[in-house]
């Protein structure tokens, strides 16, 4: 067999921990499978005491993890320390400009720095792959860059953050608040004690440029990403979405825009309702789904666990694999966003005026005569035409009032103009919660 692919570990949590108990449980089907062995020499992370569960004491230990792409005995650096920035980036430089592949698990780091990391490693001939940056194991980045190659890919979109739907799912089945339910995760693990990047869609939008750069030969623009997360969801609004034929999920999409005179990207990021007969409607807790439109495929489902050690950790050695295998073979190394980056189109951020479709809205209002009144003129004189209205009062605020409405199919500047019209109406208790509806 050939000689062993030599690997370098930078970060020993959760995951990095995954990967070594993988590479040791698995290593004779891996070895068979990639050609030749995986076996880590040397690793770094903060605290060197710190018991993992693991035995590191056959791997050489570097304090500082940047030295790791420097070493002779190295020909692949794993990042698992996380940030768009510090350490990990300056590792990810390093280990690119000494000629070594990487691989990485840093959603941050890509969707800021991707296109600067993928030159460099276009320009050094080695590879850059970060399959686990994306719905943990789910092969989502591999299904659209290889396995629908042939596609173009018409609309890309799913739920990216296993966090929110924890979350979600819990405030359905219990009818309990979002702080609440939150509270929970946080004791159970799902969720940071700074929650922020996952419940405000951060975290979300960071794996949708990403996923629409590799889908639609775009450069990335994090930046572009429309996005707001779940934290001003309320119970009222899980039961309004139930009463109505929808649960509530947090969905990442993306789709080009080819109807102006230059081509333009929409991304956005944002809690929707979605109908019970849609496969996204039944993907519960901390799990992740994809969905990937092409041109002759149809339609793709990508569903999976989209964090963890076991599920990230097998997605990190598949990577491992195919570099393995790509180097004993001398195969191309490809480039990491399916076209180099020199042919990424430059897409400017698409206009959402013009989008058409059907919106909940939910109003918290002063329990007086009139409001719903002015509710409605307001809707009318933007053009919005209503579906359906609920109105319910809530026992726990009092003289306050939540008015729920479903809008008909009409263009989403109609309901932007409409909220515009209410913006400083005394009526109003709190800002409106706009959701888009999903549709098939």
């Amino acid at each position: 067999m050939a000689e062993p692919l030599r690997i370098a570990l930078a970060g020993l949590g959760t995951v990095g921990a995954g990967v070594i108990r993988l590479l040791e449980t698995n290593a004779a089907l891996i070895a068979r499978r990639a050609g030749r062995p995986l076996q880590i020499v040397a690793i770094s992370a903060r605290d060197r005491s710190k018991n993992r569960g693991v035995d590191l004491s056959p791997y050489a230990w570097e304090d500082d993890m940047v030295i790791l792409g420097e070493r002779d005995d190295v020909d692949v650096v794993v990042e698992l320390v996380g940030g768009s920035d510090g350490p990990a980036l300056a590792c990810a430089r390093t280990t690119i400009e000494a000629g070594k592949a990487l691989v990485t698990a840093n959603k941050a780091m890509i969707a800021h720095h991707g296109l600067e990391l993928a030159a460099k490693a276009e320009s050094a001939k080695v590879a850059l792959k970060f399959e686990a940056a994306v719905a943990g194991g789910i092969p989502v980045i591999k299904g659209l860059r290889e396995g629908a190659a042939a596609n173009a890919i018409e609309r890309v979109y799913g739920i990216l953050n296993g966090t929110c739907n924890f979350i979600l799912s819990q405030m359905e089945d219990t009818g309990r608040d979002f702080a609440d339910v939150l509270a929970e995760a946080q004791a159970r693990g799902y969720a940071e004690a700074d929650p922020t990047f996952d419940v405000e869609g951060i975290d979300a939008a960071h794996k949708l440029s990403i996923l629409a750069a590799i889908a639609f030969g775009a450069r990335i623009d994090f930046a572009g990403v429309d996005t707001a997360g779940i934290s001003r969801l309320r119970a009222a609004d899980i039961e309004q979405a139930d009463s109505l034929g929808y649960v509530i999920r947090l969905i990442g999409m993306a789709e080009p825009d080819h109807s102006g005179a230059q081509p333009c990207l929409f991304q956005r990021v944002q809690p929707h309702l979605v109908p019970f007969n849609h496969p996204l409607a039944h993907v519960d807790g901390a799990t992740n789904a994809v969905v990937a439109e092409g041109n002759f495929s149809g339609r793709l489902l990508f569903q999976g666990a989209g964090a963890g050690d076991g599920p990230t950790a097998s997605a990190v050695v598949a990577d491992l694999i195919d570099i393995a295998r790509g180097q004993l073979t001398g195969g191309e190394i490809g480039a990491p966003f399916s076209v180099p980056v020199a042919e990424l189109e430059a897409m400017g951020r698409a206009a959402t005026g013009h989008r058409t479709g059907r919106a909940y809205v939910r109003f918290s209002v002063a329990d007086r005569p009139g409001v719903l009144a002015e509710i409605t003129a307001a809707m009318r004189d933007a053009g919005v035409s209503i579906e359906s209205l609920i109105q319910k009062g809530r026992a726990e605020s009092e003289g306050e009032v939540l008015v729920a409405m479903v809008t008909h199919e009409g263009p989403e500047s109609a309901v932007t103009e409409a909220l515009r019209l209410l913006e400083g109406s005394p009526s109003l208790t709190s800002a409106p919660l706009v959701m888009q509806i999903l549709g098939d």
